[in-house]
């Protein structure tokens, strides 16, 4: 659209409302929230306006930003639907070394099958074995920094805002330059859980210890045919538009239809958690369009410049709205600077600032990232004690702000 300058900025105001919608109104009106006809009502009513506005005015901008929207919900829609085919049965006995072996497997499959895909498919694994046990609340929290956020930063497959960063022409292969800082943060949080599991494992009654070997069940992956349907979504990643849609929309049908009926039943599935996530980003694509176009008109007074000034408000917006919608938003802030552009007309230390503050600082709060939230439901379903939502965020900045201020050193120096 490039005119941003025309709009006026007021036409932000249904994007920013809808953020703070989704970020107030599970703690404020939960029980309103929980409908996803509530969250369609809202979104309709915010995001309507803009789309009649835009389709008068700027029909190119909503054309282009709508497709984005479909190769989006397409990749998370058919990634849902296929692993919610396949359950890993078992209860393996909960020593300290097993859950680090979890968590480990959670943060390399995160970058195949995304974050909310490998979270799914293991937090009940997690939480089976360790059921016999007494001293467990740091397992939920710990899963959720590693498998349902920072283990997602390898590929744009991994975490939602990447994704978005990949549709917007970000290289596929440009996320792998970022496994330094990978590697470093999962090691560092591998290394608190074994340390904290250590502690709670040496504190476990020796009637629990008991039980949790003599009620061990092995292994078994259910819904095998799966896999097959997995490898054909990630390879379609790379196919061109409209082909990788029609191929990620027939793929996630077929793994539907094949899926057996007992698994979706041991897996608890259900429509509900994607269909919320369709309607709130259709709304946020929608409204985003002219407020995206703002923020580039508006990059130089806004008084963002450097890679750590990017990295800070990314993450803090990240942490207190969604961190998709945070990562466009300064993307394209970076992109109005007018800075030597070396991907996407913003820099390597700029695109790798916002990258990584949207996918760690997702993980401070329950709203930050869609699995975060998904995973206290499961673990508050199976009877778990999980932290508050103030609590929750407390722990998760305390665990990682060693992280966190590595990377405050890391773009201060680096200019």
């Amino acid at each position: 659209m490039h005119e941003g300058n025309a709009l006026p900025w007021f036409s932000a105001g249904p994007f920013v409302a809808l953020l703070l919608a989704i970020a107030i109104l599970p703690l404020a009106a939960p029980m309103f929230w929980e409908h996803n006809r509530n969250k369609a009502g809202v979104a309709a009513l915010l995001g309507g306006p803009i789309l009649i506005w835009l389709a008068s005015v700027h029909p190119d901008a909503l054309l282009h930003s709508l497709h984005e929207y479909a190769s989006f919900i397409l990749l998370i829609g058919a990634l849902y639907l296929t692993t919610g085919g396949i359950f890993i049965a078992g209860d393996l006995e909960g020593k300290p070394e097993t859950n680090v072996a979890i968590l480990a497997l959670g943060a390399v499959l995160a970058n195949v099958i995304g974050t909310t895909g490998a979270s799914l498919l293991l937090i009940r694994l997690l939480l089976r074995t360790n059921q016999q046990r007494e001293h467990t609340a740091h397992l939920p929290v710990l899963f959720i920094l590693v498998v349902s956020n920072c283990g997602g930063l390898l590929t744009p497959l991994g975490d939602p805002p990447l994704f978005l960063g990949y549709l917007r022409g970000v290289p596929f292969t440009w996320t792998l330059r970022l496994f330094p800082i990978w590697a470093l943060t999962i090691s560092y949080l591998l290394a608190v859980l074994w340390f904290l599991d250590r502690k709670a494992y040496a504190r476990e009654g020796v009637r629990a210890l008991a039980r949790d070997r003599t009620e061990r069940i092995p292994l078994r992956v259910q819904g095998w045919r799966q896999l097959p349907l997995l490898g054909i979504i990630v390879l379609s990643v790379f196919l061109p538009s409209p082909w990788r849609e029609l191929v990620m929309l027939l793929t996630g049908v077929a793994a539907y239809a094949v899926s057996p009926r007992a698994v979706h039943l041991s897996n608890q599935f259900s429509f509900a958690p994607v269909l919320e996530v369709a309607i709130l980003f259709l709304g946020l694509f929608v409204t985003m369009v002219p407020a995206l176009e703002l923020l580039s008109a508006m990059a130089p007074r806004l008084g963002l410049s450097t890679p750590l000034q990017f990295f800070l408000t990314t993450g803090v917006l990240s942490s207190l709205l969604d961190n998709a919608p945070t990562y466009l938003a300064l993307l394209s802030t970076a992109q109005g600077l007018g800075l030597p552009g070396e991907w996407v007309n913003v820099t390597t230390l700029h695109l790798t600032a916002i990258s990584v503050g949207a996918v760690f600082m997702g993980a401070n709060t329950y709203i930050g990232n869609g699995p975060n939230f998904m995973v206290k439901a499961i673990a508050d379903q199976a009877g778990w004690k999980t932290p508050s939502f103030f609590r929750y965020s407390a722990v998760a900045l305390l665990t990682l702000s060693p992280v966190y201020l590595a990377l405050v050193a890391y773009f201060g120096w680096s200019r």
